[in-house]
């Protein structure tokens, strides 16, 4: 997994964040990363043939409560989105729960990781730490010999948990101001035009490509393309 695809899946993730004008400013060393005690920290892994750890610290967290409605919302419902995007860029594999706090150890155990400044433009927001799957005999970065296998045979401990499928006919971005001016009746606009091909997304990735169709009186959709990886990224 090379620096390159690291600082992208950082930049993956900045986009998603609920707050505008972020962008990560480059790679830099562990000892950069510096904090108050009340920085929030959120880790999760992406377990799957390359398995990788990622922790956000973030400085300021009020956009939490803005994102989530209300002072009791949980910086790890509000960040999941971010981290499923970034853990699309590093490759397949199914995202863990987010946790509060450096579970992953990467903060205190820096070995291996890289290291992304995130900016607002004027001052740090956070920084984002990756670290890389296991290194392999060979010297090259990628799973283990016999991985494949042993992955199969974890996915099918788990191949009957539900996940969430949901159906996207369009996204739009609007400010805070222009949300909260919303009322009923109010029309708003998607980048999506009519009778384009709707994103079936399976647990926040898109999967396939479909129609809106009517079963006995409930929506419905009929799936008409299924996407390869590479397409399936946000």
């Amino acid at each position: 997994m090379s620096t390159a695809t690291l600082a992208t899946a950082a930049e993956h993730l900045v986009a998603s964040l609920p707050v505008p004008g972020l962008r990560v400013l480059g790679e830099v060393g562990a000892e950069a990363v510096v904090g108050p005690a009340d920085a929030v920290v959120v880790s999760a892994s992406l377990v799957g043939p390359q398995p990788a750890d990622l922790v956000l610290v973030v400085l300021d967290a009020r956009f939490v409560a803005e994102a989530g409605g209300g002072p009791d919302a949980s910086a790890t419902v509000v960040l999941r989105p971010a981290f499923e995007r970034a853990a699309a860029v590093l490759g397949d594999g199914v995202v863990s729960e987010l946790a509060d706090g450096d579970g992953t150890g990467l903060l205190s155990d820096p070995q291996d990781a890289a290291f992304f400044e995130i900016s607002d433009g004027t001052a740090p927001f956070g920084w984002l730490a990756v670290r890389r799957a296991p290194t392999g005999a060979t010297g090259v970065r990628g799973p283990l010999p016999g991985a494949g296998s042993a992955f199969d045979g974890r996915l099918r401990r788990i191949q009957d948990v539900e996940m969430a499928l949901t159906v996207e006919i369009g996204r739009t971005r609007m400010s805070i101001r222009e949300a909260l001016s919303l009322e009923p009746g109010a029309v708003v606009e998607l980048d999506r035009s009519a009778g384009a091909p709707v994103d079936v997304l399976l647990n926040g990735r898109r999967i396939a490509l479909g129609e809106v169709v009517v079963v006995d009186q409930d929506y419905a959709v009929r799936i008409s393309r299924i996407l390869d990886t590479a397409d399936g990224r946000p």
